[in-house]
């Protein structure tokens, strides 16, 4: 794998600056080979995490000997994340929604910097009531990024079962808008779903999980199924497609109300929030209302309000 993050010497560093630190404060010999949750107790920078962990009743998890990778916020982190969603201390989040948001920065199996890659991996927070694992969009194009909010800024801190990745900012729970945003490969579709003559979008695929129309199945077509679009309709630019035209076209995109994830899927018509498309969940394709043929090429970008599927051709509602 792409070697594009590898700071060994700085994670060395930072857990003998952590030990020292803890050492001054009380007077103990910290554990020179500390489990992950016993490193975050003995880091005063990860006080509020260490607050979360037991709050949620992970912290017997991440003292075990299972192996896990944990994108560990630290203290400012808390405070922004609290301060931005209107709560005045951890007491505040509910359980539930914190210990989704925990899990969702934790990654089963020890993953150091070097075994990093760009693209989808498997947080332990999961969808609604199921067992299916969130997204984790990691993208290292510079650094190491993930979901588009957060950045690793000390990376393979060792701990006895497992990887540490120190973050700057707490991983909230994705909405199917976190992915589009977050990864480039969908920067057309952001950009058609936000031009200025379009509804709002963005606020309506934001929606909570169990609140109408969520949750939503997206397929999601990639920059390249746009640029074929263009090419398709005679257009230089996305600006020449009509806004009534361009609305209707995303709305056939969308399903409301449904989590359909790949397994799901099954033969026949499906109505979306714009046309019916034709779904051959055998061979993985979408028919719209004009015959053109949608390739599904990535399934299972699960979301806390919905999932998506990225395909190869843009659907359109009857021309």
């Amino acid at each position: 794998m792409k070697n594009l993050l590898k700071f060994p010497l700085i994670a060395l560093l930072a857990l003998l600056v952590f030990s020292c630190s803890d050492d001054d404060d009380n007077g103990t010999t910290p554990d020179p080979d500390p489990t992950i949750a016993g490193f975050v107790s003995a880091s005063s920078d990860y006080s509020s995490l260490l607050a979360a962990l037991d709050a949620a009743g992970l912290v017997a998890t991440l003292d075990g000997t299972a192996e896990y990778t944990v994108f560990a916020p630290n203290n400012a982190a808390f405070d922004t994340f609290l301060a931005d969603n209107g709560f005045a201390d951890l007491s505040e989040v509910p359980t539930e929604v914190l210990t989704q948001i925990l899990l969702n920065h934790v990654v089963t199996g020890k993953v150091e910097s070097t075994q990093l890659s760009t693209g989808y991996v498997n947080s332990l927070a999961t969808y609604g009531t199921t067992a299916d694992a969130l997204s984790l969009y990691v993208n290292l194009d510079s650094g190491v990024r993930l979901n588009g909010v957060s950045t690793v800024t000390t990376a393979d801190v060792p701990v006895s079962n497992g990887v540490i990745h120190a973050v700057d900012a707490v991983i909230g729970l994705p909405t199917v808008v976190t992915f589009a945003t977050a990864d480039p490969t969908f920067s057309n579709l952001v950009a058609a779903l936000t031009r200025d003559d379009q509804p709002d979008f963005v606020s309506v695929l934001s929606t909570a999980n169990g609140t109408d129309p969520a949750p939503f199945t997206v397929f999601a077509p990639t920059d390249a199924a746009f640029g074929d679009l263009l090419t398709e309709l005679g257009a230089t630019e996305l600006g020449d497609i009509d806004g009534a035209t361009l609305t209707a076209t995303l709305n056939t995109h969308v399903i409301a109300g449904a989590n359909v994830r790949a397994e799901s899927l099954v033969d026949g018509t499906v109505g979306t929030l714009g046309a019916d498309i034709e779904i051959d969940a055998t061979n993985a394709t979408i028919t719209d209302l004009n015959g053109r043929v949608s390739n599904i090429i990535v399934t299972n970008v699960q979301a806390a309000n919905g999932v998506v599927h990225a395909i190869d051709k843009v659907i359109l509602p009857q021309l």
